[in-house]
């Protein structure tokens, strides 16, 4: 008898937590329940998400921007299912896969930038140590540079590539050899490059962390400061790729930038099944894979199955036929309008940056003497706790998924599913306002909620925010 999936779920009803608690992380669940985000979902469609109650959820957090097509699109579930009808084989491993040359195939049509051959991988962190592998192969040297700031994943290569030290912290030596530079700092760049012993600059279009904006040219002239020095310029589009943006890459947004490799992952799995793609130039990939006994070098067991293609092939269907990118475009501009209109009248609201629907809401000192006692204080107890004030409230009070930026910074972001609609934003703004609105009474209701965070932070108990990725 084939598995009862209906009768599992009711079995286990409601059980989310305990078995989290008992078999997988404890620590996880007691975060989710000090900053009231433990709730039990049983139902999930585009943007939304109902919990056993029946209330509807807004995601404006979109599975850490995987889910750019919403959650259980209808043609990509279908897709799926027509292939699981199919009785097709994966997996041969002596084979060469049908589903990922077409997806290969396509991926090329939409990258450009001369890039030649695709490797496929079950994540974006895995992308980036292919990336890592094939730059040192391809150069012959040992050295990688990365941001400050930046986010590449957490397995070990990628983690030597991380510029926050709370998520390093444990976990060294790592891999020698990886300097940081600053963000949108070219003179630094160049002065690293022409040490000659860098293999890549890895870097992402726009930093996930902070959601920090590239200055314009920089993405063009720090390819351009690669060659010249005989270095790989490698774009990490694991989050900004597949439309985020309003354009198919992050990179689009400005001509003439000419990578030698592409990381993609997160939303080209449509939210089903994990896939991501690394795309590279011939003159890398002929070094790496330099001859048949060197045919798989590198090679991941799990990195062509068919369902992973057809996840991806349906999820760039369902991108250019529901015109994501346009409202994503569009979305995204009635977003920042309407939070910067917010500005004039909520001090506490410094900038608001981003492109299309990945956008970061920073909060600054303010100038009025309460406030800014209120402010100092937060600071002083935790220097992480402030954006729980708006991120608490807004899934307490509104029923909205958001998630902090990363620590240290006073950033609220947002990477919501490119289905969104008017009547999303709208929710949203209103929301916003609203805790804004409470934010500004010192004392007040959120900064009561600070408080109670803070006791959490001063005994030790997990307070850190929704995960910062």
């Amino acid at each position: 008898m084939p598995l009862d999936v209906k009768q599992l779920l009711r079995t286990h009803h409601a059980q989310n937590y305990e078995l989290h608690r008992e078999h997988i992380n404890p620590q996880w669940a007691r975060v989710l329940k000090t900053i009231g985000f433990d709730k039990v979902y049983v139902k999930a469609q585009g943007a939304h998400l109902w919990d056993e109650q029946g209330n509807k959820y807004l995601d404006f957090m979109g599975g850490w921007a995987v889910l750019s097509m919403g959650r259980n699109h209808p043609a990509i579930k279908q897709a799926i299912a027509d292939f699981l009808e199919q009785d097709y084989p994966s997996l041969v491993a002596f084979d060469a896969p049908l589903l990922s040359g077409v997806l290969a195939a396509e991926l090329k049509k939409r990258t450009g930038n001369r890039l030649d051959y695709v490797f496929f991988t079950n994540s974006g962190t895995e992308g980036i140590e292919a990336a890592i592998k094939f730059s040192k192969c391809a150069t012959g040297r040992p050295g990688i540079v990365y941001a400050h700031k930046a986010f590449h994943g957490l397995s070990t290569g990628a983690l030597s590539l991380n510029g926050d030290e709370s998520f390093r912290a444990g976990f060294g030596p790592l891999l020698p050899g990886c300097r940081a530079v600053p963000f949108n700092d070219l003179a630094a760049l160049e002065e690293t490059l022409s040490q000659g012993d860098v293999a890549a600059f890895i870097v992402e279009p726009i930093q996930g962390k902070g959601v920090y904006m590239p200055a314009p040219g920089y993405l063009r002239e720090a390819g351009r400061l690669c060659h010249k020095y005989g270095s790989l310029f490698v774009v990490d589009e694991i989050q900004t790729g597949i439309g985020r943006t309003g354009e198919f890459l992050a990179i689009d947004h400005e001509g003439g930038v000419d990578p030698d490799i592409i990381v993609l992952s997160k939303a080209l799995s449509g939210g089903y099944v994990p896939v991501g793609a690394v795309l590279t130039r011939g003159t890398v990939w002929e070094k790496v894979f330099s001859s048949m006994d060197r045919a798989i070098v590198h090679s991941s067991t799990f990195h062509q199955g068919s369902l992973a293609m057809v996840a991806a092939l349906a999820s760039l269907k369902a991108l250019e036929e529901d015109r994501l990118m346009d409202n994503a475009e569009r979305m995204g501009k009635l977003l920042t309008d309407g939070i910067n209109a917010l500005k004039d009248r909520f001090e506490l609201i410094k900038e608001v940056r981003g492109r299309g629907l990945i956008i970061g809401i920073e909060f600054g000192s303010p100038r009025s003497l309460g406030l800014r006692t209120g402010w100092t204080l937060i600071h002083k107890i935790n220097a992480d706790l402030f954006p729980q004030a708006i991120v608490v409230p807004m899934m307490d009070d509104h029923r909205i998924i958001t998630q902090v930026a990363g620590h240290n910074i006073d950033v609220v972001k947002i990477t919501p599913p490119l289905t969104i609609d008017e009547s999303d934003v709208k929710w949203f703004l209103g929301a916003f306002e609203d805790v804004m609105r409470k934010l500004h009474q010192f004392p007040g209701p959120v900064w009561e909620v600070m408080k109670k965070l803070g006791k959490h932070a001063v005994s030790k108990q997990p307070r850190k925010a929704v995960a910062q990725i």
